[in-house]
């Protein structure tokens, strides 16, 4: 099994337990799905609640609906203002390539090459995403992208692959 680490904060993000789709040689879509939890016990049915049309009011009391990446991850929801997120993106890809230039040089110039347009279409659809970061917290490392499918129901979570090392379990 992979487990996907943040380069620079070194939280887990994900793993290979989950299906992982490469895009543009520049970044990892993960699926995930919604499942549901009870506190102090995980209960996964298996079941996309969100489309079987069960709502969140339905439920139980100490019964949640949770999506499983950023739940098995314990991944953190922030937010950003389109110019925040420029910002951001500015001094991240600055880190990654310095990170790159040093461990992995031979993959720098296909970074340089992809992350431009990569970047451009994420702020073109800024509003479509939510943004998750690592356990920590930490406001140098990786800013996850969640969106949805064209069914609007069916979430995703975009990773830049550059930022993450694999560490094998």
């Amino acid at each position: 099994m992979l487990l996907y680490k943040d380069i620079i904060s070194g939280d887990e993000m994900f793993s290979d337990a989950f299906k992982i789709t490469e895009v543009d040689d520049i970044a990892y879509e993960v699926d995930c799905k919604m499942i549901t939890v009870r506190e102090g016990c995980d209960v996964d049915i298996g079941a996309n609640a969100s489309a079987e049309g069960e709502d969140q009011e339905e439920l139980e009391d100490g019964v949640q609906q949770v999506n499983d990446v950023i739940y098995s991850f314990r991944l953190q929801e922030t937010s950003f203002q389109k110019k925040s997120y420029m910002v951001y993106i500015k001094d991240y890809m600055k880190q990654l390539k310095k990170t790159l230039a040093e461990k992995n040089p031979e993959r720098l110039a296909i970074f340089e090459k992809k992350i431009q347009p990569f970047v451009k279409k994420i702020l073109e659809k800024f509003d479509d995403y939510e943004f998750l970061v690592g356990e920590s917290m930490s406001p140098e490392g990786l800013v996850a992208l969640l969106n949805y499918r064209e069914d609007g129901i069916t979430p995703y979570i975009t990773f830049f692959k550059d930022g993450l090392t694999e560490e094998k379990l």
